[in-house]
């Protein structure tokens, strides 16, 4: 993070909720406005009900509040989420509705009064604790469910810190980086929109082309062969998958979430580690790797090394702790296409909901002598993971299910099974950028 750039991660977490407002809205919206009063909430977005997504970011220069608050107001059209907010409908069955209201800006921008000995003391410490305290914050539900939090004070990666905290039902990372790109201009050219990150071209058996029938047999077995690869993969992946929901369990570790009940003290917290893009970048161009493998590797590395330190287990131990990965099943290009079409006032035409499929990915803990063992590892198996169909049944099977069962049938076994037994990780990388 540069004194002049931004950077910024985000994080989900479950919060407490309130009821939703009850309303009675007419079963169709105005055929005249296809994002007016009366929007039913899809399936995806009910799911997302108790989780709010946290995103920090660091920026290099003290934010004016006044003008970045007429900044949000004007382009709050653009965004019909953003300007909505969740209500029963109680002649369907009490299913929520979107319903647009009037927005007040300042409603949803806080700057928060902290502690000057111990922001003094250690800034880093004070927004980790602030980003602990947010779970215990309800969202007011007669206002959309977005929040500005702004850390004046400067940190060692940062100026100032600004958090923003929005409900999952608004959308997943896709649609909020768009968002977040096109609301924001390059600080070299106003009129123009920050520099956008080159696709990355999909590779594995779906993605090849047919061999050409002049290339001979071998070519043509060798794609058929990916084909059976992929659909022998496919399976093993969805059958663990529903093995994880029915009875599966992952061993004991401090990683793994357990529940002391209402009364516990004790509270989750947001800590986080910044690294150079570059230093990543070099490790993946010498391994011929990707970005993604490297920060596998580095997070198993980090998870290794905490479990055999706090546990004071044999260093030879080899132990597998899966976690959850949430991933977009939207085109690469989506983040492109939607930051054009917001651009160009087509916002509407945005596909706001949640597109997300679960993969289980596994970390090996081990100590390794050398340190790129760690990033070998994590290639073989994020290899594996891409020669599967996973995310996509996953995906499918979730909205079967809901459609079947209904919220909160669904909702307990996955959550009890899933997001209460492995770990849940969902990443995205944000490049610096001048705006």
């Amino acid at each position: 993070m540069g004194d002049s750039g931004t950077n910024g991660s985000h994080s989900v977490a479950a919060l407490p909720t309130s009821p939703l407002l009850p309303i009675r809205t007419p079963r169709k919206a105005p055929a005249d406005d296809p994002t007016s009063d009366g929007e039913p909430v899809t399936p995806t977005a009910r799911l997302m009900e108790p989780i709010y997504i946290v995103v920090t970011l660091g920026l290099g220069c003290p934010v004016n509040l006044p003008v970045f608050s007429a900044g949000i107001a004007a382009q709050l059209a653009r965004y019909p989420r953003f300007c909505s907010i969740q209500v029963t409908d109680e002649s369907n069955g009490g299913n929520p509705r979107w319903v647009r209201t009037v927005v007040n800006v300042d409603d949803h921008t806080i700057v928060p009064t902290l502690d000057p000995v111990a922001v003094a003391a250690d800034p880093d410490g004070a927004v980790e604790d602030y980003l602990a305290s947010l779970p215990a914050l309800p969202m007011d539900r007669s206002r959309p469910l977005w929040e500005f939090h702004f850390l004046d004070f400067p940190t060692s990666e940062a100026t100032c810190t600004a958090v923003i905290r929005v409900h999952h039902s608004l959308g997943d990372g896709t649609t909020l980086i768009a968002l977040l790109l096109a609301s924001a201009r390059s600080a070299a050219d106003p009129t123009r929109l920050p520099a956008m990150p080159e696709q990355p071209a999909r590779t594995g058996a779906i993605y090849a082309p047919r061999p050409r029938s002049k290339g001979g047999v071998l070519p043509f077995l060798a794609w058929a062969w990916s084909y059976l690869v992929l659909a022998w993969n496919t399976v093993v992946d969805v059958a663990l998958f529903a093995a994880t929901i029915a009875f599966l369990r992952d061993p004991h570790t401090p990683f793994k979430y357990v529940d002391h009940g209402a009364a516990s003290s004790s509270r989750r917290r947001f800590v986080h580690r910044s690294l150079p893009l570059e230093d990543v970048k070099f490790i993946k161009n010498a391994m011929d790797c990707t970005v993604n493998d490297v920060l596998v590797g580095a997070t198993s590395a980090a998870l290794s090394r905490y479990y055999f330190r706090k546990s004071g287990a044999n260093n030879t131990s080899k132990i597998c702790l899966r976690s959850i990965l949430l991933v977009d099943t939207r085109p690469t290009t989506s983040l492109q296409t939607y930051v054009d079409m917001i651009d160009s006032g087509k916002s509407n035409d945005v596909d706001w909901g949640n597109q997300l499929g679960y993969i289980l990915l596994p970390f090996h803990l081990a100590i390794h002598d050398d340190p790129l063992a760690y990033v070998r590892k994590a290639k073989k198996t994020v290899d594996r993971k891409k020669s599967s169909l996973e995310v996509i049944f996953t995906c499918k099977m979730g909205e079967s299910f809901l459609k079947m069962f209904g919220l909160k049938v669904f909702l307990l076994p996955l959550c009890t099974s899933l997001f209460c037994s492995p770990s849940t990780i969902n990443s995205h990388i944000i490049k610096q950028h001048l705006v």
